[in-house]
Formats: C-alpha cells, sequence, structure tokens
C-alpha cells in the first residue's frame, strides 16, 4: 500500500514546486525521498484547484469525452474548412484523425439505426430461421447419440435373435 501523505507536506511541496526558481520535481524528490511522479501528480492537481489555473480541454485525453461531448465536438467541427478544422481540434486537444473516427462512428451510428428500423421483418425472419437451425442441429446431434447408442448395444449383446447363426 503506497504511503499517506499529509495534506501539510503537499502543500509545502508543492509550493517549493511553483515557485519562482524553485528546484525540479526530480531534484527534489531525490531530496525528500518521495517518488518525482508522485509530486508532479500533486502539482496538477494544486493546479486544477487554483482559480484561473483550470486545466484547459486539451488536457483531457480523447478517451476520456463522454459520447455526448463527442457528437458535441463532431458537429461543431462540421461545417469548418481544414485549416480552421485544425485550429479547432488543436485547442479542443483533439487529433484530426480522432476526429474523423469520432465522425465516421457517428455517421455509422445513424446509419445503423435506420438500417436496423429499415430491416426489422427480415431481421425477424432470420432470427427464427436461425432458432430453427439450432433445434434441428440439436435434433441431428441427438439422433447420431441414438444411433451410436444402438450401434454399441448390438455388438455387446448381439442382434437379440439367438435363434438365426
Amino acid at each position: 500500500m503506497p504511503p499517506k501523505f499529509s495534506a501539510e507536506l503537499k502543500a509545502r511541496m508543492v509550493a517549493k514546486l511553483v515557485a519562482p526558481g524553485g528546484p525540479t520535481a526530480k531534484a527534489l524528490a531525490k531530496e525528500t525521498g518521495i517518488g518525482q511522479t508522485t509530486l508532479s501528480a500533486w502539482v496538477r492537481r494544486a493546479r486544477v484547484g487554483l482559480p484561473g489555473s483550470e486545466d484547459p480541454p486539451a488536457a483531457r485525453r480523447p478517451q476520456d469525452w463522454s459520447a455526448e461531448e463527442r457528437l458535441r465536438l463532431v458537429l461543431d467541427g462540421n461545417g469548418l474548412e481544414e485549416s480552421e478544422l485544425g485550429v479547432f481540434l488543436r485547442g479542443q486537444g483533439v487529433p484530426l484523425v480522432t476526429y474523423r473516427q469520432w465522425r465516421q462512428m457517428a455517421l455509422d451510428g445513424l446509419g445503423a439505426s435506420l438500417q436496423s428500423r429499415r430491416s426489422s421483418p427480415e431481421r425477424r425472419r432470420i432470427q427464427d430461421l436461425e432458432r430453427e437451425l439450432q433445434r434441428k442441429e440439436k435434433a441431428l446431434v441427438e439422433a447420431a447419440a441414438l444411433l451410436l447408442l444402438k450401434k454399441k448395444a448390438q455388438k455387446i449383446w448381439g442382434d437379440g435373435d439367438e435363434n438365426t447363426l
């Protein structure tokens, strides 16, 4: 279990790191024995809490965006020229490749819902046929097992007709 550090200690370390001319996180880590990544995380969290220093949208990873936020970004970027789109996406912290994937996902999702509504009778027919096929496959397996058992029984006990030679 990682060690628990007091809020006072965290505040002192963050104050040292953000002070003008203060040590780097690596140097302070060497000095205090607290991990450099831990110190850096404390600074990031402290900056989020300060007024006027909230993380911009670019600080969020694209995979952390909700579906609604992704759709809103796709809609906002839809009418922009390529150069304007690049500037817009950089401001949002989303790569162009990711934007294009999200856009395609939105289009695919809309197309799939329309397609499923259109082909629902066909879909039901396919499901019925698949159920029927599964039922028949089970019956076939059962019949094959019974035939195999019958053959084994005949081999063990004979034909059942003892009068014939």
